[in-house]
């Protein structure tokens, strides 16, 4: 039987708020914003925000010309460019792939941001599947997500498996839903304080795959 690990993709495989701090840093420059511009945009921006709502709020503050579609799209072409895979991180799923495991990334965003975020970093050929909201038109937590990752792997969420995430509704509660084992990467050190019901508890996801090829 196949092992399966499927993995988040912002904030567990890469990390989104230094990526988004290079964007800000650019996007203020190219639009002649006030000095004050980047770290406004730093503080405002929320990871799990709408991006429509958060351009609409930075139009509105900087009386920007663009429509709020034309800045959005330009964040979605824009951050692939910013974001990085650690080197850890890369070997971490090469060492997974070594030991006999079908890797999968399951992520909820737009399918153009998403896997232009996967095709620059390479991890489009480090896993074996990927399965994007954007292009499914389903989001996580559904369980339908996650089972279209596993058949794409070459696995069936009946034989179990692995999902790793920052997020614990999406990926925790989603993936003990199917389920899949959980470790929940808590980034922001809420263990103790938030009630999540994860198997495994990490700090990062290098520490996560440690776990993983740990496992009979």
């Amino acid at each position: 039987m196949r092992r399966l690990a499927l993995f988040d993709l912002d904030d567990t495989l890469i990390a989104l708020p230094p990526a988004f701090r290079r964007f800000a840093s650019d996007f203020a420059r190219e639009h002649g914003l006030p000095d004050e511009a980047e770290e406004w945009l730093v503080a405002a921006w929320d990871p799990y925000q709408r991006r429509d709502m958060f351009f609409g709020l930075v139009r509105e503050r900087y009386g920007l010309a663009e429509p709020v579609e034309e800045l959005w799209g330009l964040y979605r072409r824009r951050m692939p460019e910013y974001v990085v895979l650690r080197d850890e991180v890369r070997d971490g799923l090469v060492a997974l792939r070594r030991a006999g495991w079908r890797l999968g990334i399951v992520t909820n965003g737009e399918a153009d941001n998403q896997l232009g975020k996967i095709e620059r970093t390479g991890l489009d050929r480090l896993v074996d599947a990927v399965a994007v909201s954007g292009a499914l038109g389903i989001r996580k937590p559904d369980a339908e997500i996650f089972r279209v990752a596993a058949e794409d792997a070459g696995c069936a969420l009946g034989d179990g498996g692995w999902m790793v995430g920052d997020n614990p509704t999406a990926d925790v509660g989603g993936g003990a839903a199917v389920g899949l084992r959980t470790a929940w990467v808590d980034k922001a050190g809420e263990r103790g304080v938030a009630t999540v019901s994860a198997d495994v508890v990490v700090g990062d996801v290098v520490e996560a795959i440690g776990v993983l090829l740990g496992t009979a």
